[in-house]
């Protein structure tokens, strides 16, 4: 079946996950839904004691067994060592069977790769997916199909029932011995715990996982002890110096700093850019360095953003010091800049990702957003974006909140290269769409700027402000003229990975990539 961005999606998956193909990004506006609901096993016994010794212990008292679903959250990034103590510790006890449920997977997480490749971990649920588990995923090693959400889809089907949890561990830079969690004042902060506040709610159990335990009681606290069932205290949680992973960077690339400039005179040009206005980037170079170029518009202007949101960097807060921003709201500290920033500005608060990104609430943030800045792997000429697959078709990315923010906001800007290592990135159709084209609004190159058609009002504004606009189908020739038209990815037949649109309709699917010898890394 076709769905809205003209993607066929298998039947069998359809009815296997009780799904409908996507079709559109407002399909489900006002519908209504019933919440799900946790297991809750009562505290009566006020002597009763919440510390465990281990994690093993941990598993037992929860009653782990074959089947279950352990969720995580990726606040440390490639820093995390909390995922694979666990899924050590489960295959100690010989579980097997087991579907992770992660806000995202990476590099820190090679002990997940290593049970898939055992057939001990059957099933994963997560936004990113990158390194060794992309590999044994698009290698057909999964027994069943990778479900890819976004960061408000995934907390749409926790709440929603699509997936339930039944241990949900949540890494704790500092915890009391009751469980009251959060995610600064110790040895290993992070900034926020915002990803794990839905799995600490919807969750059956629910383990902290702590290296510095505090007094009772830990206050204000991100996760509530009403929410945890045990406390581990453990030697490390985490490598907060990796915290700020290889794809959240600053670029000193000329070329991307180049984009990025030209991507503040885009937004300065649009009406929305005026006092009040809210504003996110996204993690990539050119995007991030679209923050730096702000700064000169605002103080000509005499403006504030009402609110900055995301993914908090360092440079964020910097306008945030300087008056420039009112508040920032983050569901994720991306440096140790934005950490020390939540723990010192008044003005900086922690959000939920429900409150960040859910499609399915009475209202997020990111339906307040006026502007977003994200990059991209690949996008067509129907402006549809690819931030999950490389050009070989290998899964090695994420849709983070790139659909989400996307969706709300009143002016998408994607930041990306005509080219990046001789592949095209403005391409006739894209390997798999994760964010449709209806919900991307311009396209900043370094050859030229593309405004979708479906935008003519933001096409007027950006040419009486003499930007060099082109059409997005002049771009992607460009790039083809340059390094000519990539031959088409080659599949086999078994799909390997959904990608669930925000509303949890099918937008595409990821099938096993034909053998080519050794993988590398393309994008």
């Amino acid at each position: 079946m076709l769905n809205a961005v003209g993607r066929e999606i298998p039947d069998e998956i359809l009815e296997k996950y009780h799904k409908e193909p996507f079709r559109g990004s407002k399909f489900r506006d006002n519908q209504a839904y019933t919440k799900a609901a946790p297991t809750v096993r009562g505290m009566v016994d006020p002597k009763r004691s919440k510390m465990v010794s281990s994690i093993r212990e941990a598993l037992e008292k929860c009653g782990a067994h074959d089947g279950m679903v352990f969720s995580f959250h990726h606040h440390f990034r490639d820093g995390d060592f909390v995922v694979n103590m666990v899924m050590q510790a489960a295959e100690e006890m010989g579980l097997k069977d087991l579907t992770v449920c992660a806000s995202s997977l990476g590099a820190a997480h090679k002990t997940v790769a290593d049970l898939i490749e055992k057939g001990i971990v059957t099933g994963i649920q997560t936004s990113g997916i990158r390194d060794r588990i992309g590999e044994d995923v698009s290698s057909g090693l999964l027994k069943t199909p990778a479900i890819i959400r976004s960061h408000g889809g995934r907390v749409r089907a926790i709440e929603e029932g699509d997936v339930h949890i039944d241990i949900a561990f949540i890494g704790a830079p500092t915890a009391d011995e009751y469980g009251n969690l959060r995610a600064v004042g110790g040895k290993s902060d992070c900034g926020v715990l915002s990803y794990s506040m839905v799995d600490a709610r919807f969750a059956d159990h629910v383990v902290a996982i702590t290296d510095t335990l505090v007094p009772f009681p830990n206050f204000p606290p991100s996760i509530s002890m009403v929410d945890v069932d045990y406390v581990c205290v453990v030697d490390q949680i985490g490598n907060p110096d990796k915290i700020a992973s290889n794809v959240i960077r600053m670029t000193e690339d000329v070329r991307e700093l180049t984009m990025a400039e030209n991507c503040a005179r885009v937004m300065a040009a649009t009406p929305y850019f005026k006092d009040g206005f809210s504003f996110q980037t996204g993690g990539g170079g050119a995007s991030l360095a679209v923050t730096r170029f702000l700064e000169p518009y605002l103080s000509e202007r005499k403006i504030q953003m009402s609110f900055g949101i995301g993914g908090i960097t360092k440079p964020m807060c910097e306008l945030l010091e300087k008056g420039y921003i009112r508040n920032l709201v983050d569901a994720q500290c991306f440096d140790k800049g934005a950490i020390r920033s939540i723990q010192e500005d008044p003005r900086h608060f922690e959000i939920s990702t429900s409150e960040y990104a859910n499609p399915m609430n009475k209202g997020a943030f990111v339906n307040r957003l006026d502007f977003v800045i994200l990059g991209a792997l690949e996008i067509d000429t129907d402006f549809n974006v690819n931030v999950t697959t490389g050009s070989d078709g290998v899964l090695r990315g994420a849709p983070g909140g790139h659909p989400d923010t996307a969706a709300g906001s009143k002016c998408s800007i994607i930041v990306a290269p005509l080219i990046r290592s001789r592949i095209p990135t403005v391409v006739d159709r894209v390997v798999t769409v994760v964010t449709p084209g209806e919900d991307v609004d311009v396209l900043v190159t370094d050859y030229g700027i593309a405004v979708n058609p479906r935008r003519p009002d933001l096409c007027e504004c950006l040419k009486a402000a003499g930007l060099p606009l082109v059409r997005i189908e002049d771009l992607r020739d460009m790039a083809y003229s340059i390094v000519g038209v990539p031959e088409p990815v080659e599949f086999l037949e078994p799909v390997v990975g959904i990608i669930e649109a925000r509303d949890g309709s099918i937008m595409d699917v990821v099938r096993e990539v034909k053998p080519m010898g050794k993988m590398h890394v393309i994008g």
